[in-house]
């Protein structure tokens, strides 16, 4: 039986290497280094077909960033919550249910069952394929649910690349390029990518402004409780099923949560936030190497035009809407 190592070192060989060669064209001939880091590892797409290297790929991608995101919170200072201005915290609260009440409401010429064109509406409006993941698999269509994630994860790369452009076409100052990312990106790994790209006041409140959407995933279990408890997926007579939503509570969120509150109460040294920041980057950048890696846009063609249709839409509503 191979050991837990054995089983990971490649991938994670693989993309810490991909980080590597990221940093190094980064330093050598400028340019955003999470960017090169993706465009990297999607271009060595081949080494996710090798089963030995998937265990550690996942890891990357998974875990590595999910430290990298909740050691982020160590730079959070009482000046940078400020700038979420209750104004902000109401458009994105609003926007998460306005996203999945848009999805249902177009879904019904989509014609795809209720429970997952919510759910389409919820993985665009709170965290992307992690959203899709932490509700009732057993009520969906496992491929509903491939489709659901593949296409939101495609769509969250695409806007990773170009709402920073975005933003910088229009003159956006940090704030407000920092509370379009995180407000308007899917999954939490494209969102840091994207605040990366135009330096850390962006990154550290797009991560703010992320982690306020994932928080919102309490409530929306809450709703999804509510709908469809009675219902299976098809709108046929189902058993009641009692969920618990404190359960899907993200470490990586309470770890942000509580760095943050610690930092902002002036509890970790200055020099400790640093050192605890630089090794937030550097998981990130070994994580985004990792997720270039699991990127393929070419798995579109098989999920059909269906979920494509609804979460571009969903993604366009929760665009304008913040």
């Amino acid at each position: 039986m191979k050991s837990w190592i054995e089983c990971r070192w490649r991938g994670v060989l693989s993309s810490v290497v991909i980080g590597a060669a990221a940093l190094f064209v980064s330093n050598t001939y400028g340019g955003p280094t999470v960017l090169y880091a993706l465009l990297l590892g999607m271009a060595f797409h081949f080494i996710s077909e090798d089963n030995r290297a998937v265990a550690g790929i996942e890891l990357c991608a998974k875990n590595f960033l999910r430290i990298g995101v909740g050691l982020l919170g160590a730079r959070i200072t009482a000046e940078e919550l400020a700038q979420l201005s209750l104004g902000s915290i109401t458009v994105l609260i609003t926007g998460v249910f306005a996203t999945v009440a848009f999805s249902m409401l177009l879904n019904r010429w989509i014609k795809w069952p209720r429970a997952e064109g919510a759910l389409a509406g919820a993985s665009v409006a709170i965290c992307g394929a992690s959203a899709a993941a932490a509700f009732d698999k057993k009520s969906l269509r496992e491929q509903a649910l491939l489709a659901i994630i593949v296409t939101v994860t495609a769509l969250s790369t695409i806007s990773m690349i170009l709402y920073p452009i975005l933003c910088e076409l229009l003159g956006f100052e940090s704030s407000r390029a920092g509370l379009l990312l995180g407000g308007t990106i899917h999954d939490v790994a494209q969102v840091v990518g994207a605040g990366a790209m135009l330096g850390n006041d962006a990154l550290q409140t797009a991560t703010m402004t992320k982690m306020l959407r994932v928080a919102m995933l309490i409530p929306m279990m809450f709703v999804f409780t509510a709908l469809f408890a009675a219902k299976g997926e098809h709108g046929e007579p189902n058993g009641p099923k009692t969920v618990n939503p404190l359960a899907q509570i993200p470490l990586f969120l309470i770890g942000f949560v509580a760095l943050a509150a610690l930092n902002v109460a002036g509890v970790i040294p200055t020099s400790v936030s640093d050192t605890l920041a630089q090794a937030s980057q550097l998981l990130i950048l070994v994580a985004m190497g990792a997720l270039g890696i699991k990127t393929s846009l070419g798995k579109l063609k098989a999920v059909g035009w269906a979920p494509i249709i609804l979460m571009t839409a969903n993604t366009i509503f929760l665009f304008v809407w913040v």
